[in-house]
């Protein structure tokens, strides 16, 4: 089904206040000043902060929508787009306010997830309630063009696109898959199961390698992202939750939930460098860190730490953690602004 959606242009003018008392409204936010910005989706508090990363003060936070959960920003840092985890939509922001401009509707159950905003200005998301990933090219003009692509997968959650963005490889979580959709093609899909659980996948930055976390069975898999066989499989640490890889392509950092850090991994030679500890074991289920991030020149990682409302910067090359940022309630899905 393809679907066209109207962009809502309706200026979001709430006020919230960040942990601690600070009052976070949109006059703390310059106009036109460009700064170091994370961004968090609060799952839990339907919410969406953004952060000054040279303070480390939640400036922002304004009502998004139903169960937020993945954001991606756009390549000229000017919009973030949210999928709406718990309904059909895309919500698209302004980097600057957090202005809504866009709500995109993918359909009946569709439950978007995994997101990322391609250089050629189309976004691809995941619809894991209607088993396909969605296209949608000129995500801010007029007529945004809503292309449906199915995995036959159950639980498509996370995905990687290529750098032509002609191939999206997903997640299966429910079917325990790991599947390759070719764009030119739509029945061109190979399918493969890797572990239990596979959730986390990132794509090398030059297209040379696909890598995925099976939170279930502890274990992180390179694949052949044409082929799809499993070239090396590798313990982690518990429930890798997800797998990012830095953007210089030389290490990949899975987010070990029950243990509380991080799973080093060198590419090369496909073994396990070291290890980090974020909140360590003792002090995991308090922390409960999900979504990882890297800066982009590889030199932070962020930690999305939803059961403490927090995110983790951890400096990469010391594995300490420098500061916890404040976010709002049920920190999710994170997105950066150079």
């Amino acid at each position: 089904m393809i679907r066209f959606a109207v962009p809502a242009l309706c200026a979001v003018l709430i006020t919230a206040c960040a942990p601690g008392g600070d009052a976070a409204t949109a006059s703390d936010v310059t106009a036109g000043e460009v700064r170091p910005t994370l961004f968090v989706a609060n799952k839990r508090g339907n919410t969406l902060s953004k952060i000054d990363l040279e303070t480390g003060r939640e400036v922002l936070r304004l009502d998004s929508c139903t169960n937020p959960h993945e954001l991606a920003t756009s390549p000229n840092g000017k919009h973030v787009a949210l999928a709406c985890y718990g309904g059909t939509t895309v919500d698209i922001f302004q980097t600057d306010d957090l202005t809504k401009v866009a709500s995109l509707d993918l359909g009946e159950n569709a439950r978007p997830h995994g997101i990322a905003w391609h250089a050629g200005t189309a976004i691809f998301v995941t619809a894991e309630g209607r088993k396909s990933v969605f296209r949608i090219t000129g995500p801010l003009s007029d007529t945004p063009e809503f292309t449906e692509f199915s995995t036959n997968q159950d639980g498509s959650h996370m995905l990687a696109v290529s750098p032509d963005a002609r191939t999206v490889w997903t997640t299966d979580l429910g079917s325990k898959t790991v599947t390759r959709v070719n764009l030119d093609d739509a029945s061109d899909l190979r399918t493969v199961t890797v572990g239990e659980e596979p959730e986390g996948i990132s794509l090398a930055p030059d297209g040379s390698a696909l890598w995925v976390s099976a939170r279930g069975s502890n274990q992180a898999f390179e694949l052949d992202p044409a082929t799809m066989e499993i070239r090396n499989t590798l313990d982690t640490g518990a429930f890798p939750l997800r797998l990012s890889i830095r953007p210089q392509g030389d290490v990949a950092v899975t987010s070990d939930l029950m243990d509380g850090g991080l799973t080093v991994i060198d590419l090369k030679t496909a073994r396990v460098a070291r290890s980090i500890e974020v909140s360590g074991k003792a002090e995991a289920q308090q922390r409960f860190q999900v979504t990882i991030l890297w800066s982009d020149d590889g030199e932070r990682i962020y930690v999305a730490e939803t059961a403490s409302n927090t995110v983790a910067e951890v400096d990469y090359a010391s594995g300490k953690v420098l500061r916890r940022l404040p976010a709002g309630e049920g920190g999710d899905g994170v997105a950066i602004l150079p």
